[in-house]
């Protein structure tokens, strides 16, 4: 599963992103915002695992380098840059955004081939900051 590929590298390309964000945000609001990026980057690591794990039970190679995560990624990485609270969320909602469509559209072609185990939406996921 082509996706699948993607959605691993996503999360790994996603995570050093989310890392950027927390590590870079400036101004008077930037604590709340480096704590709410930190739940995100964690979160994000544990679905790493957690579909990693779940190639590995289909029997599929599991993507396992740098060069293959820049490969398969959707994503655009972050220069070295610093960026203020508001351009940190954005940036943040945009990459749940996008995990969001690819979740979902891994979750259509799940129920085309009648592969239950791969029919949900992680949590992080399932709603989109508003």
């Amino acid at each position: 599963m082509k996706n699948l590929d993607c959605y691993l590298s996503n999360l790994m390309i996603g995570n050093i992103k989310l890392h950027n964000l927390h590590w870079n945000v400036t101004g008077l609001t930037f604590k709340a915002v480096r704590e709410y990026l930190e739940t995100l980057y964690e979160d994000s690591f544990e679905k790493y695992d957690e579909v990693a794990e779940l190639q590995k039970q289909f029997g599929l190679p599991v993507l396992a380098s740098a060069k293959d995560y820049l490969e398969n990624t959707s994503l655009k990485e972050l220069g070295n840059a610093e960026y203020s609270p508001r351009e940190a969320i954005e940036l943040a909602k945009e990459y749940i955004e996008t995990m969001r469509a690819l979740a979902l559209t891994i979750r259509e072609e799940a129920q085309k081939e009648d592969c239950f185990v791969l029919i949900w939406v992680p949590r992080q996921y399932a709603e989109v900051i508003d």
